[in-house]
């Protein structure tokens, strides 16, 4: 803290001895010395203040920085889908239209007129339909009528 050597402590000593005295130099040794370490700690307590906010301060900093790479990486994935999402929709587009056109050709051929292709539904009456024996007023489980 003060660049004071030995032979410069010893002088300040004996000054000390001289005009305080040897009764009282003593309690003034050990209340200069409890003035000091209080005034240690102050500087101490200041400088670990101040370097808690310079933390605090690049911390900030830190956080927005990823906080704008995070916005930059999300507009960038929106476009991305976007993209993707248009291009799906050009492709089924695409698709469809050749899904008509060829639609369009089969029902036109000599054959479509003749023979039901597989999958088609032919006039041959209702489809049967699958039933399941009870309906929602009748429980599912069967009762012993002799109970």
């Amino acid at each position: 803290m003060f660049d004071i050597g030995f032979s410069e402590l010893m002088l300040i000593g004996l000054v000390a001895l001289v005009v305080i005295g040897p009764e009282r130099l003593p309690k003034v040794a050990r209340t200069v010395g409890h003035v000091l370490g209080r005034i240690q700690r102050y500087v101490s307590d200041v400088k670990s203040d101040i370097q808690r906010e310079m933390d605090l301060d690049e911390l900030k900093k830190l956080q927005s920085q990823v906080k704008d790479s995070a916005r930059e990486l999300e507009s960038s994935f929106r476009g991305q889908m976007k993209d993707v999402e248009s291009s799906i929709r050009r492709t089924t587009d695409q698709a469809g239209a050749e899904l008509s056109a060829l639609e369009s050709q089969v029902k036109g051929s000599p054959l479509a007129e003749s023979e039901p292709h597989a999958g088609e539904a032919t006039d041959q009456g209702p489809k049967p339909q699958l039933e399941l024996g009870f309906d929602g007023s009748q429980s599912a489980i069967p009762r012993d009528k002799s109970a």
